[in-house]
């Protein structure tokens, strides 16, 4: 049999005349005219080469075909109606997930870690994988299914995804607690005097955004030190002389650093939250999302 032959709205009326044997009462709970309801029958002998339903002394006898087909077609046809219909809501304490993020250290600190709670305790059957944040690949990741959610800065976002900002970073100094030039807010040329780490995710850049601020004014400063990560840049500047300018987010609660104004204007960036199309209308991670937005 070729199967586009089959007309979905007939095998629907097959179900229900094999339910109820009855012409009359299959038209009812169609909806249909009984001459209506015939003329499909009709058509379904012809598609299936068998009469499928024969004039019995109460109503109408199924063939030996017709009962063949009674079970697989109730079972496709409920199958069918499972996969075209609105999907459940979501049901987090229900949730057997593994939500996967890609995000720097500094994104991780900023973002994942305040919003845990809230998805753990919502969602205790839920896991969370963070996986490093790659620009140039995240578009593919995320059209892939290998990603659910990115974070990242404004600049250079890829403009196929879906974008959500959620919020607006700005850069401080910071040093040691009792670093000896940060006891009171650096003058500009004090600033300048002082030595530098930086976080080169790439790998051994020693120009970063305070460069910039400061070439507009013909002035530099001297980067000691470029590393990788930012959490090795906190240990760093906890046990050393070297000062950084980093995200206000990332030392909120680094009580053993002392924070302070830099004496210069430094553009900040926005950090956005980056999903694709795929996942844009499930209800899972529009949870999700709405969890992230909480927790800030």
């Amino acid at each position: 049999m070729n199967i586009n032959a089959l007309d979905l709205n007939l095998l629907h009326t097959l179900n229900v005349l094999l339910q109820e044997l009855n012409v009359t009462r299959a038209a009812q709970r169609l909806h249909l005219s009984q001459p209506s309801v015939s003329a499909q029958l009709a058509r379904l002998r012809a598609v299936f080469d068998d009469p499928l339903l024969l004039p019995g002394p109460r109503g109408m006898l199924p063939t030996a075909r017709a009962e063949a087909l009674r079970a697989p077609l109730q079972l496709a046809l409920e199958t069918l109606q499972r996969a075209v219909a609105p999907p459940d809501a979501f049901e987090p304490a229900q949730a057997d997930l593994t939500w996967r993020i890609a995000a720097t250290d500094y994104m991780s600190s900023a973002l994942i870690l305040p919003a845990l709670n809230l998805i753990s305790a919502a969602a205790p059957r839920s896991r969370t994988a963070v996986f490093a944040l790659n620009p140039p690949l995240v578009a593919q990741q995320l059209e892939k299914g290998e990603l659910d959610m990115v974070f990242h800065t404004g600049d250079n976002a890829p403009p196929t995804l879906h974008q959500r900002k959620l919020f607006s970073e700005r850069y401080v100094l910071a040093g040691r607690r009792d670093h000896p030039q940060l006891q009171q807010p650096p003058s500009l040329e004090a600033f300048c005097q002082l030595e530098f780490v930086i976080v080169s995710p790439d790998g051994g850049g020693f120009s970063a955004a305070t460069d910039n601020a400061l070439a507009k004014l013909g002035l530099s400063r001297r980067v000691a030190l470029s590393v990788p990560h930012f959490l090795f840049m906190l240990d760093v500047l906890a046990n050393s002389d070297l000062v950084a300018v980093l995200p206000a987010r990332l030392v909120r609660h680094a009580a053993q650093l002392t924070v302070a104004e830099p004496p210069l204007a430094i553009e900040g960036f926005d950090i956005l939250m980056l999903w694709h199309e795929r996942l844009h209308r499930d209800p899972a991670h529009q949870w999700l999302r709405q969890q992230i937005v909480a927790a800030l």
